[in-house]
C-alpha cells in the first residue's frame, strides 16, 4: 500500500474491485475501496484484508512507508478505507 484516505473529500476513483485482483495485475497500480476485514499488527508490519462486494485483498503496510505505516495501525474492524497501491 502506498497511500491510505479516509477524508470525505477524496476525488480517487477505483480502478478495480477487491476480488478482481489476479496474477495479470501483479506490478500494476490499483486503487481500491472497501471494508477492513480482518487486522494484524505484527509491530513493523500491519496486514489489513480489505473487502467489497467482489470479494476480500490482503494489503501490507511494511515498515518503512513511515507515517503511513502509524495510520494503519489506528484503522478498526469494519472502517471504510480507500487505498492506493501497487500489486505484488
Amino acid at each position: 500500500m502506498e497511500e491510505m484516505g479516509t477524508d470525505r473529500q477524496m476525488k480517487w476513483r477505483r480502478t478495480t474491485y477487491c476480488g478482481e485482483i489476479r496474477l495479470e495485475h501483479a506490478g500494476k497500480a490499483v486503487t481500491l475501496f472497501g471494508w477492513v476485514n480482518r487486522l494484524r499488527d505484527m509491530g513493523n508490519l500491519v496486514f489489513i484484508d480489505l473487502r467489497d462486494r467482489e470479494g476480500v485483498v490482503q494489503l501490507v503496510v511494511p515498515s518503512d512507508m513511515g507515517t503511513l505505516l502509524d495510520e494503519a495501525k489506528k484503522i478498526r474492524m469494519e472502517d471504510v478505507v480507500a487505498v492506493k497501491g501497487t500489486v505484488k
